[in-house]
């Protein structure tokens, strides 16, 4: 809408709005979260979450509004069908930037649960954010290293019991919950250093999924499978503020999870191999399906009429 104005203005202005949008909501959300604390009975804990969620889901509102203010990035999104508002689900994703957060919440916003993350611990510090997360029940991991681990033996599997406190909490009210794969966001840099058999992507992780999986396993019906793909080019949130970033294609695939996806991922060594090859599997789909779909966001025949464009989504169908 107000894309005639110069790229760094019009940034700027997003930024501030995103900023004062975030200070507006987070006033209730913490409201709530301290209710919550000092009235801990059992039935307001709906209540309590209901509350949160709404809030939540009136934050992300006012962002994708800033987005029709003022970018001009298309997301082009396929694959949305049959996906429910109340339903459980595991959303996992290819990881390139923080901008990859927004554009989920905006395609997902009203047609699954409220998207909660696995938070690396040291982000609860982030102000007014990591407040924010803790409130909103967001699983915050502490990473061990192989090498730590030898030293501190004691502490192996404290992920593991992270991640089943925190699905215990998910189990009461429909979620989403959301896991970047590869752990960290894709550099040339991580790709050249891990030795990727990948392209476009950094080795997965399967560990995250399969505790998930194995924690929710009677609620998960469907694994949303997400890949996102950007022009070639300037990514960052600072370029997606400017609407530097034309085009973003986002293609969904559903996965039932079925009983061969459930089992003890480090006590079944026989499962873990399984797993593991399931989602390098998965991975390697990912990455041809990047290469296939990258051709849709190079396309530059269509940069006129999306410069006279504010944020928009076309809902297409596989």
């Amino acid at each position: 809408m107000l894309s005639f104005l110069p790229d760094v203005v019009r940034g700027s202005l997003s930024l501030l709005l995103y900023v004062l949008n975030t200070f507006f909501w987070c006033v209730p959300l913490y409201f709530v979260a301290v209710l919550r604390l000092v009235l801990p009975l059992p039935f307001l804990k709906p209540v309590y979450e209901k509350l949160l969620i709404r809030i939540s889901f009136a934050w992300i509102y006012c962002n994708n509004l800033n987005q029709d203010l003022f970018n001009k990035t298309r997301i082009v999104v396929s694959g949305l069908e049959g996906l429910k508002e109340r339903g459980w689900y595991l959303v996992v994703s290819n990881h390139q930037t923080w901008v990859d957060i927004l554009i989920l919440q905006r395609v997902f916003f009203r047609r699954i649960p409220f998207l909660k993350f696995f938070l690396k611990k040291e982000l609860i510090w982030v102000p007014v954010l990591g407040l924010a997360w803790w409130a909103l029940d967001f699983p915050f991991m502490r990473r061990y290293s192989g090498k730590f681990l030898k030293k501190n033996p004691h502490l192996k599997g404290r992920d593991i019991e992270i991640t089943k406190k925190a699905c215990a909490k998910f189990a009461t009210m429909p979620v989403s919950v959301m896991n970047f794969v590869e752990g960290t966001r894709f550099t040339k840099e991580k790709h050249s250093k891990q030795q990727s058999p990948h392209k476009n992507l950094l080795r997965p992780k399967a560990g995250g999924v399969a505790f998930v999986l194995e924690s929710m396993g009677e609620h998960l019906k469907s694994i949303v499978d997400v890949t996102i793909v950007y022009p070639p080019g300037p990514r960052s949130f600072w370029d997606f503020l400017c609407g530097r970033i034309r085009k973003v294609v986002v293609d969904v695939e559903t996965i039932p999870v079925t009983d061969e996806l459930i089992g003890d991922y480090l006590g079944d060594e026989e499962f873990r191999a399984r797993f593991q090859d399931w989602i390098n599997t998965l991975w390697e789909k990912k990455d041809a399906k990047i290469t296939r779909l990258l051709p849709l966001v190079e396309d530059k025949s269509s940069k006129t009429s999306e410069d006279s464009t504010s944020a928009s989504m076309d809902l297409e169908a596989n």
